[in-house]
């Protein structure tokens, strides 16, 4: 009877080096990585974002004098009831502004009641958004021309709106005037956060407020791309400084 021997080979350790280099290829990945989502991210939004100043109360509380908010540009066509937009019209004294859109072209818009509520074509419309509840100024009744806007702010008591500018086209605003749809506030730091989208125009036939553009993903990516950086630089660092101390020890 014969009897097999096994037998082993012992092979050579992984040179150091050739661990530090796996390393070394590891982190210039993860730091090229942070590094497309970062510069990707910020470009992007740089590319279809607009930073503007809030220079009034008239928004309060969904945006407060002194924000600054960040806006999609749109064109008029794509805005819905409850789009928060920025604006110019010469009409109004050629200024930029910032409003909500409350109807689009085709509406009948009207406060009605003892509380004057908002009627949007005869249906109230809840508005969990406004500063105050109860009576928001003289009541008015308007049915708004194709292509264009009426446009109010969330502090009713405190905004020159729509309803200050009756006299020129009913106060409305032609849809081509609006430059960008706010989506965000980023400063100060305290109020940083996206605008919600609305949704108490939802039951009502026609255009709805608009779904949120790519800003959170966008700047999601881009956040994570420098911790990402950050991460690896750090890891990076403290590893260096090991081999460095394990060699003076050798």
């Amino acid at each position: 009877m014969s009897s097999v021997v096994e037998q082993t080979v012992d092979r050579p350790p992984v040179p150091a080096r050739g661990r530090r280099g796996a390393a070394a290829v590891l982190q210039g990945v993860a730091l090229a990585l942070g590094l497309v989502l970062m510069v990707g991210g910020f470009t992007l939004i740089a590319i279809d974002y607009r930073p503007y100043k809030i220079p009034t109360a008239s928004m309060h509380p969904t945006l407060r004098a002194g924000d600054t908010v960040l806006a999609r540009k749109v064109g008029g066509g794509d805005i819905g009831r409850g789009d928060v937009v920025v604006f110019r019209d010469q009409a109004w004294g050629g200024e930029l502004m910032v409003k909500r859109v409350v109807a689009v072209g085709g509406d009948t818009v009207a406060t009605t009641g003892a509380d004057y509520r908002l009627t949007v074509n005869g249906q109230p419309v809840d508005e969990p958004y406004l500063a105050t509840q109860g009576r928001q100024g003289a009541s008015f009744s308007v049915t708004v021309p194709q292509g264009r806007l009426f446009l109010l702010g969330d502090n009713r008591m405190g905004s020159l709106d729509s309803r200050t500018h009756l006299e020129v086209d009913d106060g409305t605003v032609p849809a081509e005037a609006v430059e960008a749809r706010v989506e965000a506030t980023v400063l100060p730091f305290g109020r940083m956060g996206l605008l919600d989208r609305v949704t108490d125009f939802d039951g009502f036939a026609g255009p709805k407020a608009s779904k949120p553009g790519p800003l959170g993903p966008l700047a999601a990516a881009a956040v994570a791309g420098a911790a990402l950086i950050l991460v690896t630089s750090v890891v990076g660092g403290v590893a260096g400084l090991a081999r460095r101390l394990r060699g003076r020890g050798a």
